[in-house]
């Protein structure tokens, strides 16, 4: 009799033992997750302070191309605004399609290519472009580690119970798909 108590006794210990060290690995996972999105919402915040200098750069060389500016800064300021993955996936989608609108006015007005000020916020921005995918990349590797952990027994029942749900990939949205579109008779 004494024998079997001793045996519970041993696997309840392993259960909770296991429980505890789940539970405190989906913990460190979790805020993982919420660190590299962190992360991501730095460098959209990086980009969106670099942004007003190439715009006031810019404007020096190309006031005739005033409203492709003002959607940049419009698309900044919706940005700066989101709220949430989905709302800043949005946003971060309408701003790539102004700047993409800027680079093909950059193209066709050589004069900008050639002022050393210009070039470096180009250069600073295409780092902010190149930060933001590698912030991107690491929170989507992130919450795939998260994500399978949760899903995965023994981890499923321990999530479950403590109510650790699944977190989103960060997606671009469908028009980040399609190639801009540049109508300078506008």
């Amino acid at each position: 009799m004494k024998k079997s108590w001793i045996i519970a006794l041993v696997v309840l210990l392993v259960l909770v033992f296991a429980g505890v060290g789940s539970y405190n690995n989906l913990v460190s996972l979790n805020e993982k997750v919420d660190s590299n999105w962190s992360q991501v919402e730095n460098q959209l915040q990086r980009r969106a302070d670099l942004i007003p200098n190439l715009v006031s750069t810019v404007k020096g060389f190309a006031a005739q191309e005033k409203s492709i500016l003002n959607n940049i800064a419009d698309s900044r300021s919706r940005l700066l605004g989101a709220q949430g993955a989905a709302e800043k996936a949005a946003a971060n989608d309408q701003l790539n399609s102004a700047l993409s609108r800027l680079l093909v006015i950059v193209e066709n007005y050589p004069q900008l290519k050639s002022d050393a000020n210009f070039r470096q916020l180009m250069d600073e921005l295409a780092g902010s472009e190149n930060r933001l995918a590698v912030a991107r990349k690491d929170y989507n590797d992130t919450v795939q580690v998260y994500n399978a952990r949760i899903k995965t027994f023994p981890n499923v029942i321990w999530a479950g119970m403590l109510g650790f749900e699944p977190r989103e990939y960060f997606k671009a949205t469908e028009s980040a798909n399609q190639v801009p579109q540049v109508d300078f008779e506008q």
